[in-house]
């Protein structure tokens, strides 16, 4: 069974549920980037899934050979007026987050290309992630005046408080195997081809465990998240007044006119 729940020049979420397997894929036209309607059309769809009993693994995608996910919508992020509109707009990227942390199937994330910023969030809110080897990552709030504040305690859980720290602050690539030797990935592989054939091997296996001892490996995985809500609320929030800064503004214009 599949289903569009976003389509056109916003991007487009669809779902695909078979054999007990749930396919979700974003796309859009700017890099697979994220704007606030795809964002919660995202986290409506993991919510429902986890909810699904017949369902025994989320894979999470994005279309295309390209990037995986470009981040947040900069042209939203420039029509932010007020400090309330701001932490709105970041709290997208957080339901998300919560929505994958909380379904008690694993997510598995295929990553075909390179990850910036709230993308490289997403990964790290995935209980396992298989990437090609030319898929870099990169935080770059801090080139425009911002800070990974709603990724940050999904990625300082995933990576360590160091590798997150290093990642935030010099705002430069890292490649695949950086990803993977500090734990975001959990294998890379060389091409799509590998992917795809590493992906189906790991869903075959998980597909034959016990759903209830997947359950509570979720829970062990995410224990100590029962407060991330809040904090995800006030970190959206930092974000929020900081989108509001000429600083920000600046920094944003010049960074698109690269």
């Amino acid at each position: 069974m599949s289903r569009p729940s976003q389509s056109g020049s916003n991007g487009q979420v669809v779902v695909d549920v078979r054999d007990a397997i749930a396919t979700v894929t974003f796309s859009h036209p700017k890099s697979n980037s994220l704007p606030s309607a795809l964002l919660k059309k995202l986290a409506d769809e993991i919510k429902k899934i986890g909810a699904n009993s017949g369902v025994k693994v989320i894979v999470l995608r994005s279309e295309g050979t390209g990037t995986f996910c470009a981040g947040a919508s900069f042209d939203e992020m420039k029509a932010v007026t007020d400090a309330a509109s701001g932490r709105d707009f970041f709290s997208g990227f957080a339901q998300v987050i919560l929505a994958m942390i909380r379904a008690p199937q694993f997510v598995l994330a295929r990553v075909q290309g390179k990850a910036i910023g709230g993308g490289v969030g997403l990964i790290a809110a995935s209980d396992y992630s298989i990437a090609v080897k030319d898929a870099s990552i990169r935080l770059s709030e801090l080139a425009v005046g911002l800070g990974p504040f709603v990724i940050g305690p999904a990625l300082e859980r995933k990576l360590g408080r160091g590798p997150f720290a290093s990642l935030s602050v010099d705002a430069d690539w890292r490649e695949a195997d950086w990803a993977e030797r500090h734990g975001l990935y959990a294998r890379v592989v060389d091409d799509e081809k590998d992917l795809d054939r590493a992906l189906e091997k790991m869903i075959q296996f998980l597909s034959l465990a016990n759903p209830e001892a997947i359950k509570q490996l979720k829970y062990a995985f995410w224990a100590g998240t029962e407060d991330w809500e809040q904090l995800l609320e006030r970190r959206a929030a930092i974000s929020g007044a900081l989108a509001l800064s000429a600083h920000t503004r600046a920094a944003i214009e010049k960074f698109e006119k690269r």
